[in-house]
Formats: structure tokens, sequence, C-alpha cells
């Protein structure tokens, strides 16, 4: 673990001893956990690939090339829009009615909108079906706050190197469905050159194998997921929706429940469980500082991944790599591949020897040359084309990317010791959520607009290279504001 430190940090009184033993994980429901984390990233790492082709097809750049990273950041952040409205209401919701009904309303709003997704030929109909995912799609706020429910800070380390597992399959398959599946008449006209549906709508068939295989994962959930929090179930589900549309606190106590998982750290049965604090309690100096951390890590990895396959798709002359969607789809899963492989067999170890600050610090600095390579990149693939110099910097790129990635878990431990009390994870997370996904809206639309920006003549092409370097030197700076122990924050819950 980390070592003594003296500084403000360090409690006047020694704490005693620590146990060494750590608590088992409950596998047979943190199983169903793993699965549920992939439907975004499967979601997401479908549309990737053949979204810039997509926008081109549509017409809504008019042929311009430079804007195509414009309306891609649109699409991207229309999504984060709508979940910025309504994630605080989920999460605080899913503390009074159960974290399992949320969930499965979060499944089948992915399965909806993938299948508009790829029925849809207008750009105004690619925004609301991403718009109908980001309103109805807490679930990865929902699965943390649930890993938090299930764990405790002697296992959740342990808990999250599993996490890569199912992010890894994710972010593996879902760019080679879009990458390899899109436009299936023209690439295999052998096979499907005789389908009129797949003619008329191109992009239907990865959307709609994503679609079924959500599909699948909401019939595991529905039949083997239990409820992790204790909930009364007196008050109607339409007054709890109202009540916190409204801004009016919830006043229902918590009351054991034999049907939930019971965390052995709660206390025993016969004990008053805690309830949820109202909205003002939860803002503490804490919270912030997590929130602030959380949100400026979000605005710069949620810009880079927008950006990433706009860059590759761009011609060399413009400023980019000039690939197509199938080998967009490659680099981002083999991507996926190196980082879940690292974060499952690393991260448990690394944390437990420098510490979750001394990760996220690393993985927010590693930002600074992840940008510097975009440039060097291009520069080498206009002296001598895609050679070897150029796949070296992309391959060096997606590795810096691991350390990036090894933030997420770290955010979730640092979410968990925040909270005032267990019966308020939910929500805390809920507004740990809200700011994020308001830095998720700005960071796409933002990085797209400013490397459209740069793309355009007399304009200074390395202006988005200005505006990551500044954001991720804000994330470092944020950062710093995180205990070096989370026993601190624990300890005073």
């Amino acid at each position: 673990m980390i070592a003594q430190q003296n500084d403000e940090e360090t409690p006047l009184l020694q704490r005693p001893e620590q146990p060494t033993a750590k608590t088992p994980l409950p596998w047979d429901q943190f199983w169903i956990l793993l699965l549920l984390e992939m439907p975004d990233f499967l979601s997401s790492g479908t549309l990737a690939p053949f979204i810039p082709q997509l926008i081109r097809d549509i017409g809504v750049t008019h042929g311009d090339e430079s804007q195509v990273g414009h309306y891609a950041g649109i699409l991207q952040s229309s999504y984060y829009a709508a979940h910025t409205l309504t994630i605080f209401h989920w999460s605080q919701l899913s503390d009074h009615i159960g974290r399992r009904p949320v969930i499965l309303t979060a499944l089948s709003a992915i399965v909806i909108s993938m299948f508009s997704f790829g029925l849809s030929k207008t750009f105004l109909g690619l925004v609301v079906s991403r718009i109908v995912c980001g309103a109805f799609d807490p679930s990865d706020s929902m699965v943390k706050s649930m890993l938090m429910d299930i764990t405790d800070a002697t296992n959740m380390p342990k808990a999250y190197s599993y996490i890569p597992i199912p992010l890894m399959i994710g972010t593996s398959i879902g760019p080679l469905i879009g990458g390899s599946l899109s436009r299936p008449a023209d690439r295999f006209p052998d096979i499907f050159g005789r389908s009129e549906l797949l003619k008329t709508y191109p992009y239907l068939l990865p959307c709609s194998i994503s679609a079924l295989s959500v599909l699948i994962i909401w019939l595991v959930t529905y039949i083997r997921l239990k409820e992790s929090v204790s909930t009364t179930g007196e008050t109607p589900l339409w007054e709890l929706i109202k009540k916190g549309f409204l801004g009016q606190s919830y006043s229902r106590p918590r009351q054991p429940s034999s049907n939930v998982i019971v965390d052995p750290g709660e206390g025993s049965p016969g004990e008053v469980q805690p309830k949820p604090l109202p909205l003002r309690a939860l803002l503490t100096s804490r919270v912030l500082s997590v929130t602030a951390s959380y949100t400026t890590m979000g605005l710069f990895q949620t810009g880079y991944n927008s950006v990433l396959p706009v860059f590759y798709a761009t011609p060399i002359e413009l400023g980019g790599l000039s690939l197509d969607p199938p080998r967009i789809g490659a680099l981002l899963a083999a991507s996926g591949v190196i980082h879940g492989i690292f974060q499952l067999l690393f991260y448990a170890h690394l944390h437990d020897r420098f510490g979750a600050k001394a990760i996220f610090i690393t993985g927010v600095s590693s930002g600074i040359p992840i940008v510097i390579l975009f440039p060097v990149a291009n520069a080498l693939a206009r002296a001598y084309g895609i050679g070897m110099a150029v796949w070296l910097c992309v391959v060096v790129q997606l590795t810096l990317k691991t350390s990036l990635v090894l933030c997420f878990p770290c955010m979730a431990l640092f979410i968990r010791a925040a909270a005032p009390n267990r019966a308020s994870l939910g929500t805390t997370n809920g507004i740990v959520m809200v700011v994020v996904a308001v830095a998720r809206i700005i960071g796409p639309a933002s990085a797209a607009s400013v490397f459209s920006y740069s793309l355009q003549e007399g304009h200074d092409a390395w202006s988005i290279y200005y505006f990551f370097i500044a954001i991720a030197f804000l994330a470092v700076g944020t950062a710093l504001l995180l205990p070096r122990d989370l026993s601190v924050w624990e300890d005073s819950q």
C-alpha cells in the first residue's frame, strides 16, 4: 500500500493497523455487472468507424471535407447533452427504487436507439437517435453504483482489474462490427448484393447486430440480476420521478429487505439503515474535488476519442492519415485489446504499489505526448507516405492511451470514498456524472470544431493541439486536489 505521509492528510492519531484479509468478490452477481459494462462500449464502438463516411453519405457537409469533424462532434455531443439532463435524476431515483429497474430501462434505450440509428437517412434522424439513447441510458453510472454497493475498500481494486474483460470485448468487437459490416451490399455483393433493405440502409446491419447483442444482455439481466439497495416500495414510481424532476427531496426511510444483496460492512440486519442525503448535503469539498478531476479528465478523453477516428479518416494533405473505415475499426479494436489486457494484469498491483492518485496523475499526464504524436504522424505521412514510421507513431499513441484508461477505475475509488454515506452512493455518483456529462458535451463538439477550424485554409493547423495540451495541463492541476490515501476520506464517513 501507499507509504505513510507526513502532511496535512495524515491524521494526528495513528490509525490501528488495517487487516490484510480481503473480502472475496461476490461472483454470483459480479459477473453480471461485468456483462453490463459491455453495451455502451459495444454500441458506441460500432458507430465510431463509419460515422465520418455516414456524414459524407447523407450530404450534410455538401462536399466540404473540413466539416466532417464538426458534424461528427455534434452527433457525439447530442448523446451527452441528453445524458446530462437526466443522469442525476436516474441516479437519485436508483437510491429509492433500486438499480435494477434503471439498468433495464437503459439497456432498452440502447436497443431502440441502435435500430433507429441504422434506419436514419437524415442528420436530424441520427441526432434524435443519439438523444434518445443519452436520455434513457444511465447504465454506466448504475453499474458503477452497483459495483460500489457490492464491494468494499479491500476488494474494489481487484474488482476493477476485471472490468477490462467486458470493455475489451466491447471496444474490440464494436469497431470490428461497424468497420467490416457497414455498406455490406457494396463490400460483399455476393452475399448482400440482392438485399434492397441493406442498399437503402447501408449501416443497418452493424447497428442491428449490436442491438441484438444488447437485447441478449437485457434478458440475462432481467433473469439473474439481484437488487443491491434496500427499498420500501411504498412510494409510487411516478411520484418518485415527479419529485426528482421538480427538485423536491425524497424523505422515505430505507428499510432492510430480504430480496437484496447485503453488504456485511453495513451493520446488522436489525440496525437502522442510513437514508439518502439531500443534494445540498452532498456538495462537500471532497465531492467537488473528485468532480473537478473527473471532469477535466473526461473533457480530454472524450475530445480525443472523437477526434481520433476523424484524424485517421481525414486526407493526409488536410492533416490526417487517409485511412478507410475497416482499417480504422481494426486500429480501435486492437487498442481496446491492449488496454484491456494491461488493466486486467497490472491495475490491482499498480494500485497496491503506488495508490490511486499516482496512477491518475500519470494517466492524465500521458495526454501531453499523445497530443504531440498527432502532428508528428501527419508530418511523416506527408514526407514518406503511410509507412513504418507512421505506424510506429500510431502504435505508440494508442499504447500511451493505456495509462489514460487506468484513470477510470481510480475515479470510481475516489467517488466511493468521497460519498458522505453509503446510502447516497448513487446520488453522489450522479452528481459527478452530471458534470462529467457536461464535459463530454463540450469535449467532442469543441474538439471536433477546433479540428475542423484548423484544417481550413489560412488558419493555424496547430490550433487543435494547443487546445488538447491546455486541457491536459488543467487535468493534471485538478488531480493534485485528490488525497494520497483514500482511507483519510473513508474513515470519516
